[in-house]
């Protein structure tokens, strides 16, 4: 899925450019009063936890991560990302280190929040990494996220490309300009409401706020396919919107 951060690595000129996605997604505001993208609720979401005593982990933080424009409001921000490529791309800015989400670098109770974008869906064993950040995380402190929902027929058709992952790295350069080293395999072990709530459950969390979001500008290659995709946004049941935004609350 591709990030709604514009300064991603481009490999060469896509079918669907940031410019022309943000079009669509003005039109659909139009024919939707109300709707926001993903990643702004992502972002009003963020600030209504985001104090200037904040600690905040960005978990994935890769190139371009989930508070690029809020961590100089906290007091301490950190990011981590096991692609070393993708931390040395970043260049100046947040604090990053290399590490994985299953092992943490930190001691118990260091955050107050830690955030993560398009990075659970990548996950080999997401109840063992919502446990280690539950283990971060002081009492009341919250994991916010935004990550596919599993049960959308985008990501479903997503989930068959893995069967050719060269196809699929082929795929989303022609189509969103993403540079392959920055496309990796998606596994979807963590991205339905139900899995989520499960695991949250074990691990020590509260489902604070889960919801499923639709946004038909993630095929909008033109405005014929466009309509087709509010149509189907239409026909589909709720739950099976493009994207899980999620309020984890860790118990006391």
């Amino acid at each position: 899925m591709p990030v709604h951060n514009p300064a991603t690595a481009m490999a060469r000129s896509p079918l669907l450019p940031y410019a022309a996605q943000t079009t669509f997604r003005d039109q659909y505001r139009a024919a939707r009063p109300g709707w926001m993208s993903s990643g702004d609720q992502f972002d009003l979401v963020v600030q209504k936890h985001l104090t200037p005593e904040s600690a905040v982990l960005d978990l994935g933080c890769g190139r371009t991560g989930g508070i690029e424009r809020f961590w100089r409001e906290a007091r301490v921000a950190v990011g981590v990302d096991p692609d070393l490529g993708s931390l040395v791309a970043r260049g100046q800015g947040m604090p990053v280190m290399q590490g994985g989400g299953e092992h943490l670098p930190f001691a118990d109770g260091s955050f107050h929040m830690v955030v993560s974008v398009w990075v659970l869906e990548h996950l080999e064993n997401p109840e063992n990494v919502f446990a280690e950040i539950a283990r971060v995380l002081k009492p009341d402190g919250h994991f916010i996220f935004l990550t596919p929902n599993a049960l959308n027929p985008l990501v479903l058709g997503n989930r068959v490309g893995q069967l050719a992952p060269w196809l699929q790295k082929q795929l989303v350069s022609n189509v969103y300009g993403r540079d392959g080293a920055d496309t990796f395999a998606v596994r979807y072990r963590a991205n339905t409401s139900s899995r989520i709530r499960e695991m949250a459950a074990a691990t020590g969390f509260d489902a604070a706020e889960l919801k499923v979001m639709a946004d038909p500008t993630y095929v909008a290659f033109n405005a014929l396919l466009f309509k087709a995709a509010m149509l189907s946004d239409r026909v589909l049941p709720a739950g099976f919107g493009v994207h899980l935004l999620g309020d984890l609350q860790k118990r006391q």
